[in-house]
C-alpha cells in the first residue's frame, strides 16, 4: 500500500504578487502552508530583490508547469546612475562611478539597440552552474566567474518615467532567460555611464498579470478554506496558448485509462487549423474540466499527461 501524502489534494495556480526579500522557494513553501496543499512549484524563479508575478502551482497544476518555462515576461526597472556595483543591484559593493547622467531622451535612443535577439552575458552573481558550483557563490567566496553569453530575446522595450536625473525607469517585453541586471549592464556601458538596477518588478508571466495578482498577507487574510479556493485560478490558466477540444464521458474515462480516442475527420480539421506551428499538444476537456494533455497523431489523441480533477 502506497504512502498516504501528507496535506488536501488542492489544484490550481495561484498568481502571487511576491514580496521584496523573499525568495522563489520562500513564497512557494508559504502558499503551500496556506493551501496545506500536497504538492506545490512555482514557473519562473523571481529574484529575492524583486517584487511582483511569481506563478505557484498546486497540486494537479504542477503538471503544467513546463508550459509556463516558455511564456513571455514584462518587467518594470529603475535604473540609478551613478555607481556600477559588484552585483548590479543596489545590494552590491561600488565598483566603478561616473558623474554622466543619461538623458531619458538618450536612453530611450539607446533601448532599440537591445531589442530582438541579443547575446546577453549574465550576471556573475547569478544561479547559473560552474563546474557544480552556483555563479554566485563562487562570485562571493571573490573568485573570477566567467559566464558564457546566452541568446536571449527582447521583444520590447522603452522608457516610462524619469522622477529624476539620476533615476529612469523602463519597461520590457521578453522570453525566458533575459536578466534585467545585466540589460541594464550593458546599456550604462553603451551609454558611457555607470547604472545600477535599484528597483525591479515582473508585472507578467505569460497569462498571468498584475491584475490577478494576490498579495500572501491577502491570502492569509482570506482564512477559512472556501475563500481561499476562490483565490485559485483553474488548472487550465498555464495552457493558454493550447487548442482545447471537448470530448465525451466515455472518452474521458479512456484517455484517463492511459489509452487514445480516435477522433472524426472533422475535429482533426479542426484542430489543424488552430495548432501552432509545430505543436501536436491538445487539452482535452469533459464539462469544463482540464482531462488530459494530448498529442494528436495520426487522426488519433494520445494522452502525455492526465488529470485527476
Amino acid at each position: 500500500m502506497g504512502r498516504r501524502k501528507s496535506g488536501e489534494a488542492v489544484s490550481g495556480w495561484i498568481c502571487l504578487d511576491k514580496p521584496y526579500d523573499l525568495t522563489s522557494t520562500q513564497a512557494v513553501g508559504r502558499v503551500r502552508r496556506i493551501f496545506n496543499a500536497q504538492k506545490a512549484g512555482h514557473a519562473g524563479t523571481l529574484d529575492p530583490l524583486a517584487t511582483g508575478v511569481l506563478p505557484i502551482a498546486l497540486g494537479e497544476a504542477t503538471k503544467t508547469v513546463s508550459f509556463m518555462m516558455e511564456a513571455g515576461k514584462t518587467y518594470r526597472f529603475t535604473i540609478a546612475w551613478g555607481r556600477t556595483t559588484t552585483t548590479l543591484d543596489r545590494e552590491g559593493e561600488t565598483s566603478a562611478a561616473s558623474d554622466v547622467r543619461p538623458s531619458p531622451a538618450a536612453t530611450e535612443a539607446a533601448l532599440p539597440d537591445f531589442v530582438g535577439e541579443i547575446d546577453q552575458v549574465p550576471p556573475a552573481y547569478s544561479a547559473i552552474k560552474v563546474a557544480g558550483e552556483r555563479a554566485y557563490d563562487l562570485a562571493r567566496a571573490g573568485e573570477t566567474v566567467e559566464l558564457a553569453a546566452r541568446r536571449v530575446v527582447i521583444h520590447r522595450a522603452r522608457v516610462t518615467a524619469a522622477p529624476d536625473p539620476d533615476h529612469v525607469e523602463i519597461e520590457i517585453d521578453c522570453g525566458k532567460g533575459v536578466y534585467v541586471r545585466s540589460l541594464v549592464r550593458d546599456l550604462a556601458e553603451r551609454l558611457g555611464a555607470c547604472g545600477h538596477v535599484s528597483a525591479l518588478r515582473r508585472t507578467r508571466v505569460g497569462p498571468f498579470t498584475e491584475a490577478r495578482a494576490i498579495t500572501l498577507e491577502n491570502l492569509e487574510d482570506l482564512g477559512h478554506k472556501a475563500a481561499l479556493l476562490d483565490a485559485l485560478l483553474p488548472v487550465e490558466t498555464a495552457l493558454d496558448d493550447i487548442p482545447e477540444l471537448a470530448v465525451t464521458t466515455e472518452d474521458a474515462f479512456r484517455l484517463r485509462q492511459g489509452r487514445p480516442i480516435v477522433l472524426v475527420p472533422r475535429q482533426v480539421d479542426d484542430l489543424r487549423t488552430r495548432l501552432t506551428s509545430g505543436s501536436r499538444t491538445v487539452s482535452a476537456m469533459e464539462g469544463g474540466s482540464l482531462v488530459a494533455l494530448c498529442e494528436m497523431r495520426m487522426g488519433r489523441l494520445e494522452p502525455a499527461r492526465v488529470f485527476h480533477l
